[in-house]
């Protein structure tokens, strides 16, 4: 018995359909796909990447409405990087600790060579901040912030303020700079940086403007 024509031409526009239907799910899929490519260089530049982060990328940090004493903490390059705004009694500690610290003018590097700006007293761009990578020069601990003067444990009667490593009792003043006679031997490193404005700072670049 002979096929139905009708039937064979049914049959025939569903297979088409069929095709139709698939094609365009295919091409679908690929658009989608290449969209999504297409977007994630677009979404990335919008900030740096965990890995870039990691490598050492600039990152921001936020100094508005610090109050005098305050120490903010941000990472860079896996490390912590204190701010602090200093208090005119800490500015004029470091005077005291002038002739007690091992490198007063920040010549010998630890990991990082001291920028030019911060080869001063206050170790700093603008003397009210203090910017310092928060890891000792001895074993690489993270000290911890002592600014509260005198007598305390593990500390001398005449504390001037400033931060004490737990490990092995290294102590920095109020500009990073390492005691004498202490277990690390050199300062707290000062990273590159820069101000963006009055109430952001660059860490990690400092020929950005």
């Amino acid at each position: 018995m002979a096929d139905n024509p009708s039937s064979v031409s049914f049959e025939h526009d569903e297979l088409n359909d069929s095709s139709r239907r698939n094609a365009l799910v295919v091409a679908s899929t690929v658009g989608a796909i290449g969209a999504a490519a297409c977007a994630i260089p677009f979404v990335s530049s919008f900030e740096p990447s965990e890995r870039a982060k990691a490598a050492g990328a600039p990152v921001e940090a936020d100094i508005s409405g610090m109050a005098p004493g305050e120490l903010r903490r941000v990472e860079w390059r896996g490390n912590p990087v204190w701010i602090v705004r200093r208090t005119p009694e800490m500015l004029e500690s470091l005077k005291v600790t002038e002739n007690e610290v091992v490198d007063p003018k920040s010549l010998k590097p630890y990991q990082l060579p001291t920028p030019p700006y911060a080869q001063n007293q206050a170790r700093s761009i603008k003397p009210e901040y203090l910017v310092v990578v928060g890891i000792c020069s001895h074993l690489g601990c993270s000290p911890g912030d002592k600014f509260t003067p005198g007598a305390q444990p593990s500390l001398p009667a005449d504390w001037p303020g400033g931060f004490l490593c737990p490990c092995h009792g290294s102590t920095f003043d109020m500009a990073g700079r390492v005691f004498k006679n202490k277990p690390a031997n050199a300062n707290l490193d000062v990273p590159p940086h820069t101000y963006l404005t009055d109430t952001r700072l660059l860490i990690g670049d400092d020929k950005k403007a």
